[in-house]
């Protein structure tokens, strides 16, 4: 039996990562407007055809993806001064995420410390990508993550022959509730691991006026 020549492609966010990422294009980038899923998975999907399918995107299928993010509980949300407006964002993000076909993956934030801390994400992320990459057999896994943490799951995911692109970002943004303008990165040990990474930023605003319509239909 021969090999197929489809590539299969399993994505994997760290949702606090994808969330700084699009917020930055949303609130402070000149685009003015959040990432798209479906945008960014019609986008996933040439750049692997441009790396393993000699641009055939037809061969190249996104067939999982996986959205992982630590979750307030809902005693924490009623004590906020307007807690409908944040129920209405987690469900219309829930909508995003259920129409672009992603499986969520929440996690109770550590409320018992100040301030609350996302504990535990990263390894349930880890496990759940390495499992699923030995039972289902993807060609290609996408990241979309910057920590230095996953540095020993891509090299498990390389191990069994299974290739890893990398999202990455380098940004900086007041975003993230600091002052001083903090950047979004990811490792640069990360980035030496991956079997290919894709600078998103790069390509954003890489793009003249001739406007490529695959970075276009990134944004929302």
């Amino acid at each position: 039996m021969y090999p197929s020549p489809l590539k299969r492609i399993a994505v994997f966010y760290d949702g606090s990562f994808f969330t700084n990422v699009s917020r930055y294009y949303r609130y402070k980038h000149a685009r003015q407007a959040n990432i798209s899923f479906t945008g960014l998975h019609n986008f996933i999907r040439q750049k692997v055809a441009g790396f393993e399918a000699n641009g055939q995107v037809e061969m190249c299928q996104i067939v999982e993806s996986h959205f992982f993010r630590g979750r307030f509980s809902l005693k924490s949300v009623n004590a906020l001064a307007d807690p409908t407006k944040q129920l209405e964002t987690d469900r219309f993000y829930d909508q995003l995420l259920m129409r672009a076909g992603i499986i969520t993956h929440f996690f109770p934030m550590n409320e018992n410390v100040s301030p609350p801390e996302e504990k535990g994400i990263d390894v349930w992320l880890a496990l759940e990508a390495f499992d699923l990459a030995m039972h289902k057999q993807y060609d290609v896994i996408v990241l979309f993550a910057g920590d230095q943490d996953f540095v020993p799951l891509v090299r498990k995911i390389n191990s069994i022959g299974t290739r890893v692109m990398l999202m990455s970002v380098n940004i900086t943004t007041d975003l993230l509730g600091n002052k001083l303008p903090r950047s979004i990165y990811c490792s640069g040990k990360l980035l030496d691991e991956a079997s290919y990474v894709v600078r998103l930023d790069d390509e954003i605003d890489s793009v003249t006026e001739s406007h490529n319509q695959a970075v276009d239909e990134l944004f929302i």
